[in-house]
């Protein structure tokens, strides 16, 4: 991720820190579109296209060349691209698998049970947190909310534990493998850690976990729910198949890093042709039986546009004020002033208020010198840093507007002081088992 261009040195510019003032805007919004109705890809795109506009002003007016604002404006479009590939497959992927009932049938399978809310707290949560690891930390968290949301609807106190303790494991399970979490992700891919790597995150995540949930799950109530009268979901034809070519598919983006050191996005998309071939397959054999044929396409538009769209702005914003030369101050502030540890640990606290992507983007730019160990602690931090607010990820955030006002930002709240002691807890068991 280490840029190969100069940035242009001109922070203390009123243009340049006109650019600060308008990322800070555009990230207000994005923090209040529980609020506001605002998606959060909007604002972020327009501070891009404003920052990057002053950025080539204040290139111009020190004398540097066209062509080398070029190659900075392209090395940001480079890391979007390869980046936007790989979860544009992911998402295809998972979008496909709902359509084939996958979610739903393990849904349904949940509810019929008519677990207790003690044992469903526990089995919503460890679900989560391996589901998480593989599909993104917002679908599983969304997939899971209904299930507590469907047996909790008649105990508030649940639901709202509940999602606490989704939002947590959601989170934790993201941050020990390359495909749950975008932040894990942007690592692998720069090439600051191999796939294997990240596995050594597996006990300091479930540590991260464990912790607040032990503490949580004094408080859930010894009762059982009424019962729902479920009915079964049965899978689609092709479900089972579909599930098997993810599997191959991150296999195949593995292994295209691992042994071809190519791009991890172009195993990915090579996984995408195993699924438009068998889409078409699926689409000759049933297309009588079915009211709505398998169309891979709709799959590919029914994607998480707006996550995409914001990674976009971010992407160029952070990039943009990056090239003013801000991203080298703030280096400066964090990694010089307080040690790689003490900087990385600051990271996880931030993306509890800031959306660790921009935040992680950030750290990934400012080309630092560090050994694997400081690599995989930020990749922690950042990965489950957001738990200890409902607004510091896309599961909580998603979460508060599911759940029907039994969860909110204060309800979440009550329980902040247990996620930092398994945010301090996870750090610690790092330090242990890789430090």
């Amino acid at each position: 991720m280490a840029a190969e261009f100069a940035n242009i040195g001109l922070t203390g510019t009123e243009r340049g820190i006109y650019t600060v003032l308008i990322f800070i805007i555009a990230y207000g919004f994005v923090m209040a579109e529980e609020f506001t109705g605002l998606r959060k890809s909007k604002p972020v795109i327009l501070a891009a296209g404003i920052i990057w506009a002053h950025a080539a002003v204040l290139a111009a007016s020190a004398g540097v060349s066209v062509d080398a604002v070029h190659e900075a404006f392209e090395f940001n479009l480079k890391e979007y691209a390869e980046l936007m590939l790989f979860l544009l497959v992911a998402m295809t992927y998972i979008n496909a698998m709902a359509e084939r009932d996958v979610f739903e049938a393990l849904r349904s399978w949940m509810v019929r049970r008519e677990f207790g809310y003690r044992k469903l707290f526990w089995i919503t949560g460890v679900i989560t947190f391996f589901l998480s690891a593989v599909a993104d930390n917002l679908t599983s968290a969304l997939l899971v909310g209904a299930v507590v949301l469907a047996v909790g609807k008649n105990n508030e106190k649940f639901v709202a534990i509940g999602f606490v303790n989704l939002v947590v494991a959601a989170n934790a399970g993201g941050a020990f493998s390359p495909f749950g979490d975008i932040t894990t992700l942007m690592v692998w891919q720069a090439g600051y850690a191999e796939f294997f790597d990240f596995f050594k995150l597996f006990f300091p995540s479930a540590v991260n976990y464990l912790v607040p949930a032990a503490f949580m799950y004094m408080a859930v109530p010894d009762e059982r729910p009424e019962a729902t009268h479920e009915e079964a979901v049965q899978l689609k034809p092709g479900a089972i198949q579909v599930c098997a070519l993810f599997l191959l598919t991150i296999v195949t983006a593995v292994s295209f890093k691992q042994f071809l050191h190519l791009p991890p996005f172009m195993g990915m998309m090579v996984g995408l042709s195993f699924l438009l071939i068998y889409g078409f397959r699926l689409k000759l054999l049933y297309h009588s039986d079915e009211n709505d044929p398998f169309d891979i396409f709709n799959k590919v538009r029914d994607a998480e546009w707006d996550t995409l769209f914001f990674f976009f702005g971010v992407v160029f914003s952070v990039g943009g004020l990056g090239y003013i030369g801000y991203l080298e101050l703030l280096s400066g502030a964090m990694y010089d002033g307080l040690g790689q540890t003490g900087a990385n640990i600051l990271v996880g606290i931030l993306s509890a208020i800031v959306d660790n992507i921009p935040v992680m983007f950030a750290v990934l730019s400012m080309n630092l010198d560090m050994d694997l160990y400081q690599w995989l602690l930020v990749t922690l931090t950042a990965g489950v840093g957001g738990s200890m607010l409902s607004i510091g990820s896309a599961a909580g955030v998603a979460l508060m507007g599911q759940s029907q006002h039994k969860y909110t930002f204060f309800s979440h709240l009550k329980w902040a002081p247990a996620i930092a002691a398994g945010y301090a807890a996870s750090i610690f068991v790092h330090y242990l088992i890789n430090g």
